[in-house]
This record gives structure tokens, sequence and C-alpha cells, in this order.
């Protein structure tokens, strides 16, 4: 289960976490928003099943988000947690549905002793809401399985015995065209997270309007999970009018925008499926980040597919960082690469999201975390498509940085090489390779992490940067040489990664006090 915290007090925020019992109501995500605003969005995005709210907030205050939950969100179970004992705010939030009113400062049993009885209502509701859900699927089931499962096998040119064909009438139209409509996340929290139900209805409404001038059939495409498949009996002009009218009533009878592709005319049913996998090409290059008005599409704009391997060397080195900021200019890098011109193909999303997970599965196991691939990339996308159809961009980001952050503290609790050890490795280096020429950018690609960083730690670790200690290593290696040797003091310099016998004697007077020769004759002297 997830739960939200929504209140403008970071403290407030902080001593619920601290003081619930989480895990006793098996409740495994806790988010948190500072007004009513961003909790919409949030609620939108992760569909929480508790939410504790203030009532007093800056933007969207805790009225106006019980109301737009009442309106829009009723899977959830609210607390309104207010320092206003007021019987108008306790009237108001029981009005719009919430299970408790609780008053700061925070009791912490009474707050267990709330969320425990809320969870449990909320078990108890969502029981009943499957069982209802359940009988409703058997009901209405069998004839649009059968109906689904046939025009599937026509779609994918499987064998189908003629009676099929002429059962479905598929057989007297001069010309096809196939639409498809991809059910998106919006559409099934509409009806409570039943995708079925969903479907289930979408159809009816979509072949009510064909059943009237026999204008076709639509149907569920099996091969492919959340597919609805139009089946037009028309040519490509005509499907483009009727689809339109489809659209249009969709959005009157459920609020509903939803993007349909029209795929090629094509002059025989045995040619439906270069129709269907023409439309299934359109709706898969469609452009996710903007909100167009014509949501039927009949072009297709496909481009080339970007990689996010290119980028593993710059990922490694963030990780071996162990900084979340590291993430925040690559994540920014990558956003410039792939998106051009606020154009950004489901296609290349999907892809995108794809090598995201397997890059993440790649890491987790470098790291020995557990990880476990999702069986549908497509799941993790639609969450954040909103009812236009529209990608959330942001949105997006922002799960993937939380994901990032969560992986970042796992590995720091779990890795025992911390960065303190790293930076003593570093330390070894210069020291083994003090009589030659190092530059902060080769230590930087030895090590796998960042000058910037690397310079940071070192200074912190030793009260010196880098450069600095090197000189000190190669001073302290001269005097040790000038008073065990004969050799010249250009030698010396040589052998000490100084080419350059002058700069040396400067550099070694400048730290030491005295110059070379000075500080030979001196140890001589202190020998006699």
């Amino acid at each position: 289960m997830r739960a939200l915290i929504v209140d403008d007090e970071k403290h407030v925020r902080e001593g619920i976490k601290l003081l619930a019992d989480w895990e006793g109501n098996e409740i495994t995500e806790i988010y948190e928003a500072s007004n009513g605003e961003d909790a919409i969005q949030m609620i939108q995005s992760l569909n929480p099943e508790i939410i504790f709210s203030d009532m007093k907030m800056p933007k969207v205050d805790g009225t106006q988000l019980l109301k737009w939950m009442d309106e829009h969100y009723t899977g959830g179970k609210t607390i309104v947690v207010t320092g206003y004992d007021d019987y108008h705010y306790m009237r108001k939030a029981m009005h719009y549905g919430s299970s408790d009113y609780l008053l700061k400062p925070i009791d912490p049993e009474m707050l267990n002793d709330t969320l425990i009885r809320v969870v449990k209502e909320w078990n108890e509701e969502e029981k009943e809401r499957k069982n209802k859900r359940s009988k409703n699927r058997l009901i209405n089931k069998m004839k649009p399985a059968y109906r689904d499962q046939k025009l599937t096998q026509i779609i994918n040119n499987d064998p189908v015995d003629k009676s099929v064909w002429e059962e479905f009438r598929l057989t007297i139209a001069e010309a096809y065209t196939i639409g498809l409509l991809q059910v998106s996340n919006i559409a099934v929290e509409q009806f409570d997270g039943d995708k079925d139900l969903t479907i289930f209805t979408l159809l009816n409404i979509i072949n009510e309007q064909l059943n009237k001038n026999s204008n076709g059939i639509a149907f569920q495409y099996v091969t492919s999970k959340g597919e609805i498949v139009l089946l037009l009996k028309k040519n490509k002009e005509e499907s483009v009018f009727i689809i339109k009218e489809i659209h249009t009533n969709i959005q009157q009878l459920l609020g509903l925008t939803c993007t349909i592709a029209l795929g090629i005319e094509v002059d025989s049913a045995t040619q439906l499926n270069l129709s269907y996998q023409h439309a299934k090409s359109i709706i898969m290059n469609r452009n996710v980040l903007r909100n167009c008005q014509e949501k039927i599409i009949t072009e297709n704009d496909e481009k080339e597919i970007k990689t996010l391997m290119s980028y593993a060397s710059s990922i490694k080195i963030a990780i071996q960082t162990g900084e979340l900021h590291a993430f925040h200019s690559l994540i920014g890098q990558i956003q410039t690469d792939l998106i051009n011109k606020q154009q950004l193909s489901f296609r290349q999303l999907l892809h995108l999201e794809n090598e995201y997970q397997m890059i993440s599965a790649r890491w987790h196991k470098e790291f020995n975390l557990p990880f476990s691939l999702p069986t549908d990339v497509e799941e993790q996308i639609y969450p954040f498509i909103d009812k236009e159809d529209v990608f959330q961009l942001e949105a997006y980001k922002e799960r993937k940085k939380r994901e990032i952050a969560l992986f970042l503290r796992r590995v720091k609790r779990q890795n025992t090489r911390t960065s303190k050890n790293v930076i003593h490795e570093i330390e070894k280096y210069v020291k083994a390779n003090f009589h030659r020429e190092i530059k902060l950018q080769e230590i930087s690609e030895h090590f796998y992490i960042s000058r910037e960083y690397i310079s940071r730690k070192f200074k912190q670790e030793y009260q010196i940067n880098i450069s600095e200690y090197l000189v000190s290593i190669r001073i302290k290696k001269a005097q040790e040489l000038l008073k065990s040797s004969n050799l010249k003091v250009y030698d010396i310099a040589n052998m000490i990664g100084y080419q350059d016998d002058k700069y040396f004697r400067k550099v070694f007077k400048k730290i030491v006090g005295v110059s070379p020769n000075e500080f030979r004759e001196m140890k001589i002297d202190n020998l006699k």
C-alpha cells in the first residue's frame, strides 16, 4: 500500500512519517506533498490508498483537495490532520468523505489507532469492489471473448472457418480500414483500476455507433494487451468521419480523450493485417509530449530510435560517485539529446524505459541488490499519460530520480567501499605515481569518479588539495635522496617528476625554507 502526507509544514510531515506504524499496516511507500496542488498530481500518478491532509495550505487547500478527491478519486481513504479545532473544518472534511479528523499536535496512539481502522476499511471496501468486478466479468465475458478471439485470428491471418467471416459480415465490403485505440491508464482509473471493465465499456460505446449503419465492428485485440481494434468496412476517407464521431461520443459519455490511429485502406479482408500494422506503427510513433486537438492520426511520423546505452560510461561514473546530483545533469543531457522541439514518440519512450530497466537490473546485480524486471514495460509508462493522452515528462523524471536515490541509498548501505576508502585508494595512487606528471583527469578516468567530486572529497579528508599533496610527497622524497645519496640536484629533480631543476629548486626552497644544496649541507653538518 501507498500513503501520501500533504502538509505545508515539513516538521509535521516528518512527525507523521516517524510516528505512524507503516510496516504493521503493510504500507511500503510513503510520499509527501507540501500543498494540495502537488498532492493532486501525485495522487493522479501514484494512486495512494491512504492520504493524510492538512486543511490550511497554500495554492490548493485541504477543503479543495477533499472536494477534488470526492469528484475524481474515490479509491483512497483520507485522514485530515490540522491544528484548527473548528467544527467548520470538521464538517467540510466529513462532507467530502474524510475517514477521520486528527488535531495537532498529533497523539501517536490516536494516529495509529486511526491508521489501523482506515486501512481495515480500505481493505474491506477493496474486497467488495473486487467481488463486484468479478461478478460483472463473469456475466459479460463469454460473448465478447468469442468475438475478440475470432476477429484477432482474422487480423493475424490465422486460418478461420468461412462461417466466421460470414458471421461478422466481412465478405461484403469494397474497402476496409483498421482503426487502433490504446486504452490509457487514465481510462482504467476511471473504472477503479478494472481494465477489463474499461475495455468492455469502450467497446459497447464504439459498437453501438458502428452497428447503426453496419459500418464495422470493434473488438479487443487479444494478441496485444490493452488494444481496441476498429474494423471498418469503409474506405479511409469515410473511416475518418466515422472515427471522429466515435471519438466525440467517448468524450461526451466518459470525459476521456483518446488517440485513434487509422491504417492504410485495403480492398480485401485478407489484407487486414497490413492495415493493422500500419495503424500500430502510427500510434507507436505519435508524439506524446504535445496536446494537439486532433486525436485522429492518419499519417506515420517514424523517426530514428536513440539508445540509452550510449550513456553507459556516464552512468557508471555517476554511480561510482554515489551522489544523486551527479545524475541531474546526466538526466538533463539525455532529455536534450532525445527530445527535439518537444518531439518524443511513444516508441522512443518505450525503448528508453526498457533500456532503463535493463541498466537498472545490471547495476542492482553488480551490487548484489534485489531487483525484478517488470513484466510489462508499457505499464511503467501509462501512469504518466494524462487524460488528454499527453505524457507528463517532469513527473516521469521525478519518479526516476526517486528510484535512483533509493538505489544509491541501498548501495551506500551495502557497499563496504565507502567514499572515504575510495579517497584513500586515490591517495595511494598519487603516492605510487609521484615521479611522473599526474593530472586530475587521469585519476577521474582511473577511478570512474568525477574530477569535482575527487577534489572536494580529497580536501575534506586530507585538508589539502591533490596538487599540493603531490608536491609534498615529491619534496619529502627529495629530502630523503639529498640525505642518503650523492646524486646531483638535477638528477633528483628528474627522479621525483620535475623536468626543470630550476623550478624544482624554487619549489623546494619555498616549502623547506632553504635550497636543496643548503639542506644537504645542513644534514651533513648535523652528522659531524
